[in-house]
Parts: structure tokens; C-alpha cells; sequence
């Protein structure tokens, strides 16, 4: 007799807290001694006993959905809070994409932090101003903003919700960012991130907010 089985692929995109198989795809079989009992009915055995009597499989949520389970739950809370961080160095139509995103994330009502630096945060701001929305967004600068580059705080200036960190300013950049990404992190539910695969600090930001069981969605550049 011939054995068949039905190969599906799960993705683990990072959603798991563990995020021991981060980005890996991994083959479930599934084989006639896996379906828990679950017998499907031959045509004749449907012809002479009918679909009615026939019990479908009770269904029953594999581990590695938890995390999925998660985000629709927050989901279904309605409105959430969300870090986006990214990238500096991006194209013009990344950019646009993701000032779209933010738009669209605060025009339903969620609650957007991110922080002052140029290419992804810069984005995100002015798509958050877009939705003329200016209690749902809050930007936390890793420094002061007089720390920041001139065309930076043009743009922050039109920020309601800004707060500074100016007991950070005697710190390298690299180190205020980090301190301030984990801030960022405390205070929202899901991270959305923009990076390239050597984006060491970003890298680092969406590890530690997947072992806060933050829900993480990571885009890469490259």
C-alpha cells in the first residue's frame, strides 16, 4: 500500500520568545499514524453511511502557534501600542512605505513610539503627523535635542510628545540608542523593526523584545 504524506511548512518568523529557530522553515509530516484517530471515510463508507455521522478531527493548536494566538488576542483588544524602529540608511521608496504604514497604524487609533533619528524614525514620524493624530504618537530621543542633527529638529519640532534624555549625552550615541530602544520597548506591545541582516544594534533591540514577549515583526532591507 502506498504511503503518502502531506509536507507543510511553518513559518517561525521570530514570533516565538525563545527565538531559537528564528527564520528557519521546518518540515511537519504528517503520515497515515498522525492524525490522532482521526479516520477519513472511504466514497463507499460516505455512500451507505452518509456525511452526517462522520466526526471531523477535533482541531488542536499546535505550540508554535502561541505567539500568533497572541497577536490576535492584542488584536482583538483593539487599539495597541507599537515601537517601530529601523534603519538610517534607506531609499526614498522605502521610506514612503513605511510613512504609509505609520499613517495607517495611527489612523486606526494605536499609539506609535519610535525615536529622532533620519531614514526609518524620521518616516514614521512624518506619517504619524500625516494622520493629525498627535496624541498617538511619542518620540524618545536617546539624547538631548539639541544633540540632535538640525534637519532632525525641524521635524521634532512639530512633535507634541517629545521627551528628551539629556542625562544621556555624556554616552557614545551607539550606547544612548540602545538604553533608549529599551525604553521604547517597555512601554509597547509589538515591535515593528526595518533593518539589514549586519544591523547589530537593531538586531540586538528585537532580541530583547522578543525575551519580553513582545510581539516582533522584522523586515529586512537586503
Amino acid at each position: 500500500m502506498n504511503r503518502r504524506f502531506l509536507c507543510r511548512y511553518m513559518r517561525r518568523d521570530g514570533h516565538e520568545g525563545d527565538g531559537r529557530t528564528q527564520g528557519q522553515d521546518e518540515p511537519i509530516m504528517f503520515g497515515p499514524d498522525d492524525d490522532d484517530g482521526a479516520k477519513i471515510p472511504t466514497q463507499v463508507e460516505t455512500l451507505v453511511r452518509g456525511t452526517a455521522i462522520v466526526d471531523a478531527p477535533e482541531y488542536k493548536p499546535l505550540p508554535d502557534l502561541d505567539y500568533l494566538q497572541e497577536l490576535l488576542a492584542i488584536q482583538q483588544q483593539g487599539p495597541r501600542s507599537i515601537g517601530f524602529f529601523g534603519t538610517r540608511n534607506m531609499g526614498y521608496m522605502h521610506q514612503q512605505l513605511i510613512e504609509i504604514l505609520s499613517y495607517a497604524m495611527v489612523i486606526t487609533k494605536n499609539h506609535i513610539f519610535t525615536s529622532g533619528a533620519s531614514g526609518t524614525n524620521a518616516a514614521v514620524i512624518r506619517g504619524a503627523l500625516r494622520a493629525e493624530k498627535p496624541e498617538l504618537l511619542t518620540v524618545i530621543l536617546p539624547q538631548s535635542l539639541k544633540k540632535q542633527p538640525p534637519e532632525s529638529q525641524e521635524l521634532l519640532s512639530k512633535v507634541q510628545n517629545l521627551i528628551e534624555k539629556p542625562q544621556y549625552d555624556h554616552l557614545p550615541l551607539i550606547e544612548a540608542s540602545r538604553l533608549c530602544n529599551m525604553d521604547i520597548i517597555s512601554k509597547v506591545q509589538q515591535v515593528i523593526c526595518f533593518a539589514f541582516h549586519d544591523s547589530r544594534l537593531l538586531m540586538e533591540t528585537c532580541q530583547e523584545a522578543k525575551n519580553m514577549r513582545k510581539i516582533v515583526t522584522l523586515f529586512y532591507l537586503d
